[in-house]
């Protein structure tokens, strides 16, 4: 076998920062040690893996081929090291990109039970919408993404951790509270904030309206949904948010969730991760740990929904 794991390691930094000094400074070489181990490589595989544009390096049509290979081949290499020196063979880093609602509500526990049943194993969360947490997994920059929607690229698995709904909310005081249904031509005359594009709250609930409300009146967007339930709250808007973000504040009175039965706004949250990942130690353990948390809250869920 004429290439070594430097250079495999070597072309993943390089993929990842996309310069050859980043990679250097990351792998503690000198930027010649980097250029030469990457150049032996190209040497070896007889194709370029890179091409470069401005001051980035980006991958060539091999690059993206292999770029894969490399990282499933690095992370076996470092469970063979593990393993030889008789070390916690679940130990190291997953990069998980999370939406919203599950980093609120789910994420904090999925990290207690890993920390208590993997030590060594250490969940790196960067949280976003579903359509940023797809687009940083095709690049690379996670090994594992939690969703609030569909998704369609094929390059994708997708593996359902939760049922859950949405709920069309108003303020106690909202003229639309005191009725126990509330019909399409009703929420065709509201004033709603809603979720930015893009994220699958959004997605979720234009899907739902399409085809039944014609000129739904989107008043403002907004990232957060604690500002969407604050407004809410304090206002005479509609909004769309999961049950898992507005149970509290049901409970406690300060909104309520309309009664719109010609809405479907079922949903899952799911993980995904790329098809050519190969298998993943940590991400089995994190996955295993997931299932094993929601089990309960989604009967909770499917109570809640059967009383409204």
């Amino acid at each position: 076998m004429r290439y070594s794991l430097k250079q495999m390691a070597v072309f993943d930094a390089v993929a990842d920062l996309e310069s050859v000094s980043a990679a250097a400074k990351k792998l503690a070489l000198t930027q010649s040690a980097v250029s030469m181990s990457l150049s032996q490589l190209e040497s070896l595989l007889d194709r370029p893996l890179f091409i470069r544009q401005g001051n980035r390096l980006v991958l060539s049509h091999w690059g993206a081929w292999l770029r894969p290979k490399a990282k499933q081949l690095l992370q076996d290499a470092k469970q063979i090291e593990l393993g030889l020196h008789d070390q916690q063979l679940i130990s190291g880093s997953l990069r998980v990109g999370a939406s919203q609602t599950a980093a609120e509500h789910l994420i904090p526990d999925l990290i207690s039970r890993v920390d208590t049943d993997f030590p060594e194993l250490r969940i790196e969360l960067m949280v976003d919408n579903t359509e940023h947490v797809i687009d940083g997994l095709l690049n690379y920059d996670f090994d594992l993404g939690i969703i609030e929607s569909r998704n369609d690229d094929s390059r994708i698995h997708q593996e359902t951790w939760l049922d859950d709904h949405l709920v069309v909310i108003a303020a106690a005081h909202h003229p639309f509270a005191r009725h126990e249904t509330v019909h399409l031509a009703q929420l065709e005359q509201a004033k709603w904030v809603l979720r930015e594009q893009g994220s699958g709250i959004r997605q979720i609930f234009d899907g739902a309206v399409h085809g039944l409300i014609d000129n739904l009146n989107v008043w403002k967007e907004y990232e957060q949904v604690k500002v969407l339930k604050t407004l809410v709250k304090n206002s005479h808007y509609l909004s769309c948010i999961p049950y898992l973000d507005a149970e509290q504040a049901i409970k406690d009175g300060d909104i309520v969730a309309l009664h719109t039965p010609q809405l479907d706004l079922r949903r899952t949250l799911a993980f995904i991760w790329r098809y050519d990942s190969g298998e993943n130690p940590l991400r089995s353990c994190v996955l295993s740990a997931a299932k094993r948390l929601v089990r309960r809250r989604e009967r909770e869920i499917q109570q809640a929904f059967a009383t409204m």
